[in-house]
C-alpha cells in the first residue's frame, strides 16, 4: 500500500503541474490575443486610411490644415470596420475552456 499511495501522490503532483502549466499558457496566449487583436485593428485602420484619406482630403479642393487631417483621419478610424471585423475573428482566436 506504501507503494500504491507513493504511485498516487506522484501522479497528482504531475497533474496539479501540467494543470498549473496549461494556466500559465492560456495566460500567456490571451496576453499574445490581445496584442494579435490591436495590430489588426492597426491594420484595417492604416489600409483604410490610405484608401480613404488621399480622397476626403483632396476632393475639397482647399488646403489641407493639419486639424482637418487630424479629423479625417478619427473619421476614418471610426468608420473603418475594424470592430465588426474583430468581432468575426475573435472567436476563431480564442481558447475554448
Amino acid at each position: 500500500t506504501t507503494a500504491l499511495t507513493l504511485k498516487r501522490t506522484e501522479i497528482r503532483q504531475w497533474m496539479e503541474s501540467v494543470a498549473h502549466r496549461l494556466g500559465r499558457y492560456k495566460a500567456e496566449h490571451n496576453l499574445i490575443l490581445k496584442e494579435a487583436t490591436t495590430l489588426l485593428e492597426l491594420a484595417l485602420w492604416k489600409a483604410n486610411l490610405n484608401d480613404n484619406e488621399g480622397g476626403v482630403l483632396e476632393s475639397e479642393g482647399v488646403r489641407t490644415t493639419r486639424g482637418r487631417r487630424k479629423r479625417a483621419r478619427k473619421e476614418v478610424c471610426i468608420t473603418s470596420g475594424a470592430s465588426i471585423v474583430i468581432k468575426n475573428v475573435l472567436p476563431f482566436l480564442y481558447l475554448k475552456s
